[in-house]
């Protein structure tokens, strides 16, 4: 919204309040002394994790801004006001040289400069056995340098930047530490690092944990087993992709209980979300999505993404967790933008991108609308 007022239920108190807006931030936020029993704003969602969406496989060399235009757009829609625009493992020289033209085709509009709010670089400095690099390339990962760290804050310049690694390589502890001295965040993941390696990791600067739950075997050990070693190190925040797909419901369950405030959620979104079953490509890969919105590799049990939307991951997450929506929603929009040092509230200052909900009726879902 770039002009108006509005009177709705604020998210976290449940109480009226009136927003006025000018020049696309809010000006005014005061108690208001009625409101819709059934309207409700709150923040724009923030995903720190989308490989695609809408159709568009951000993985591709030739994506243009009406590629993105179509994606952002359709994110939008979906709640997700701001994102972190996700890279996979490739090709060390073929990933920077797609993330510079990224980065370009993102500086020619106003529009995708506000929803990209940063990158997120996932691989190729990931762990290459079985189980644990996912749909990743194992004959691709590397070692990380220094001048990996330094090429990616040159190309980035001050932009925010998730880099996900696994703290196992050799290499890793002294490249998260100079990651966190150029003012990136590091996030451990696809990794099966031991306690005492997640521990350094964490004193070397890592403050995340990607996709818990995923990006390792279908088959753990029952007495050590990278699950556990999370639970047991603190210092991490980690995503959870709250589909009832990749983590189930107990699972999710006993990671809020064990982890209480430091989970946030993300979609891990391909192509496919947003845009339907079919089959979609994910860099190389070829995937399919079926009406069980699983996204598999042909002939492979092993996901690769999801076709998750990220309303639908709130209220997914809320219906796991018998809790109120507005808890599983501050988890899909504060909590990760705080993780990356966003703005993000529906409070004076803060941009005018904001979400209204009207509660559903009979038979009826919710309905979400990006002011």
């Amino acid at each position: 919204m770039s002009e108006g007022e509005i009177c709705a239920r604020h998210f976290a108190t449940g109480k009226p309040v009136r927003l006025k807006c000018r020049g696309g931030f809010i000006t005014e936020a005061t108690a208001a002394a009625t409101a819709p029993e059934d309207l409700w704003v709150a923040p724009g969602l923030v995903d720190l994790q989308v490989n695609g969406y809408g159709g568009v496989d951000f993985q591709q060399d030739d994506l243009t801004a009406g590629d993105l235009l179509k994606a952002v757009r359709q994110l939008r829609s979906a709640g997700c006001t701001r994102f972190l625009l996700t890279l996979i493992t490739d090709e060390w020289r073929k990933l920077t040289t797609r993330l510079r033209h990224l980065r370009t085709v993102r500086s020619q509009s106003k529009e995708l400069e506000a929803a990209i709010a940063g990158w997120h670089i996932e691989g190729p400095f990931l762990s290459g056995e079985a189980g644990f690099h996912g749909a990743h390339d194992p004959a691709l990962m590397l070692d990380p340098t220094p001048e990996h760290i330094r090429e990616l804050r040159q190309i980035t310049s001050q932009t925010p930047l998730l880099l996900t690694m696994a703290p196992e390589r050799e290499g890793a502890l002294e490249a998260i530490a100079l990651a966190t001295s150029l003012h990136m965040k590091v996030s451990l993941g696809h990794t099966n690092a031991s306690a005492e390696q997640l521990k350094r990791a964490v004193a070397a600067g890592a403050s995340g944990f990607t996709h818990l739950g995923n990006g390792c075997p279908r088959e753990l050990d029952r007495h050590d087993n990278i699950l556990w070693r999370v639970f047991e190190t603190p210092g991490l925040t980690a995503g959870l992709i709250p589909d009832r797909i990749h983590v189930s419901g107990p699972l999710f369950r006993l990671i809020h209980r064990t982890l209480g405030e430091s989970v946030y959620y993300t979609t891990d979104a391909m192509a496919a979300a947003g845009a339907g079953p079919g089959r979609y490509k994910l860099g190389k890969l070829e995937v399919e999505v079926s009406e069980d919105e699983v996204v598999r590799q042909p002939g492979k049990t092993n996901f690769a993404g999801s076709a998750l939307r990220p309303v639908d991951g709130v209220f997914r997450a809320a219906e796991m967790l018998g809790c109120p929506w507005q808890e599983a929603w501050k988890r899909s929009s504060i909590v990760p933008a705080k993780m990356m040092g966003l703005p993000c509230g529906v409070e004076v200052g803060q941009a005018a991108d904001f979400c209204m909900l009207q509660a559903p009726g009979n038979n009826q879902s919710w309905k979400v609308k990006v002011v």
